[in-house]
């Protein structure tokens, strides 16, 4: 099963409706993985306030607002 990475910050309500909206899109599909920037430096000052950031194999899919293409486009490319 392919693993879709989250970077998201605690208290950021976009964050939470993304994480929402992609745990239903990919259920049974893929492993989302949810990373607070907030607990690792590199992570934090690579991703600043550009959060949330969705990610497959390390290819950017999409920030701020869920891409649903990109997201449906790297399940089938990983099926």
């Amino acid at each position: 099963m392919v693993e879709i990475d989250v970077y998201s910050r605690r208290g950021c309500h976009l964050c939470e409706v993304l994480v929402e909206e992609l745990l239903e899109l990919a259920a049974g599909r893929a492993r989302i993985v949810v990373h607070d920037v907030d607990t690792r430096d590199e992570w934090r000052s690579g991703y600043g306030h550009s959060v949330p950031v969705v990610e497959c194999r390390g290819k950017r899919l999409c920030r701020y607002v869920l891409d649903r293409e990109a997201v449906l486009a790297a399940l089938a490319v990983n099926a």
